[in-house]
């Protein structure tokens, strides 16, 4: 294996430092995820024709649910880290299961908290579920095209050592060249994933409540689990059966159940003006 590879590039993962008040550019990159998923998803709901007609929610439930579904993440992030992939040791340490800071969320939990706290959400506003979450859906993409640029920043969840010509000597990955797994997540699980997202609005597929829910977990389900065959999987878990990961195994049953919605979404008939519910606060 040729050790010639690209520079880590020197990013300062701290913007401003003002005293003990630090700014770190991989904060400011989920900031920017969530305002411009929240503006995005304003933007579709501010347009009626989109959903057939008659929209299922207002832009100001956007507002409420985007506190949600930030707890959602966080809460659901870290419970789903600490279950899958460090189980014994937070079994033996249970203090440090609240220590956020020192890393370790899992986007398979971020997931299953989100949508449990917009279902919630959507019951409580007498908003159709399955447009909650294709509005989540759509907008998804961009939170995780910043988190994975973020991750690249940070020097973290980097790559298998490789020896193609874009392999990268990460600061803490030791000296060995890898493969910048981050960008390629931030590619196949941000923009791609979001281009196609957009192209199946202006298709009119949010005229089929849960199309869009399951194109994402079809789309990011694939994009994650081609990726693991490119990223270094966590230490303390290894390979598992077959050379496979966990990100791979926890993607499965996502892939299936976004299948389970594009099938059953494209068995109904379109919304109308006449058959799409208002909001019924």
């Amino acid at each position: 294996m040729t050790m010639l590879a690209l520079p880590f590039p020197t990013i300062d993962p701290v913007l401003v430092e003002i005293g003990p008040l630090a700014i770190r550019w991989y904060a400011l990159a989920y900031i920017a995820g969530l305002v411009l998923g929240w503006l995005l998803a304003r933007a579709l709901v501010s347009r009626p024709a989109l959903w057939g007609g008659v929209a299922p929610m207002k832009p100001q439930d956007l507002d409420d649910a985007l506190f949600w579904a930030t707890l959602g993440v966080i809460l659901g992030g870290r419970i789903g880290y600490v279950l899958f992939y460090n189980f014994s040791y937070y079994a033996a340490n249970p203090g440090e299961i609240i220590a956020v800071w020192k890393g370790g969320m899992s986007f398979h939990g971020g997931l299953a908290g989100t949508i449990l706290a917009l279902l919630w959400f959507a019951r409580s506003r007498g908003i159709r579920i399955l447009s909650m979450l294709d509005v989540a859906g759509v907008v998804a993409p961009l939170g995780l095209l910043f988190g994975r640029l973020a991750n690249f920043i940070n020097s973290e969840l980097w790559g298998r050592p490789t020896d193609v010509a874009w392999a990268v000597i990460f600061p803490n990955g030791g000296n060995i060249p890898r493969h910048p797994s981050q960008l390629y997540e931030a590619a196949l699980e941000g923009l791609i994933l979001f281009l196609v997202m957009m192209l199946l609005v202006r298709l009119g597929g949010l005229r089929r409540p849960g199309l869009a829910t399951g194109l994402f977990a079809i789309g990011y389900a694939l994009a994650r689990i081609i990726v693991e065959f490119f990223r270094e999987p966590d230490p303390q878990l290894g390979y598992l059966a077959f050379g496979t990961t966990m990100g791979q195994w926890l993607s499965v049953p996502l892939l299936l159940a976004g299948l389970v919605l594009m099938l059953h979404a494209l068995r109904q008939p379109p919304l109308t003006t006449a058959a799409a519910p208002r909001n019924t606060r």
